[in-house]
């Protein structure tokens, strides 16, 4: 199963759909909140290429990018094979 690690915040309506997703498919995810904590934030940033928003996802170390990335994966049929590797 892939590694996958999705940054969030509590508030985050995206992040729920995000997280839904994954969970509907039964993978496990590391879920780090940046609500409280710069340099976790930070983290973000710099292994997202500057993108500040929420969520941002990681599969495998490859940044996926955000919920609207994850569900066109999804829509396009390509998600279950990166889940997979």
């Amino acid at each position: 199963m892939a590694k996958v690690e999705i940054y969030t915040k509590f508030t985050c309506g995206y992040c729920f759909r995000a997280k839904n997703l994954l969970e509907k498919k039964g993978v496990t995810f590391a879920e780090t909140d940046i609500s409280m904590d710069a340099s976790k934030r930070e983290e973000m940033i710099q292994r997202s290429n500057g993108r500040t928003t929420v969520p941002q996802i990681f599969i495998n170390d490859q940044h996926i990018g955000g919920s609207d990335e994850l569900m066109s994966l999804e829509h396009a049929g390509k998600l279950d094979p990166l889940l997979a590797a």
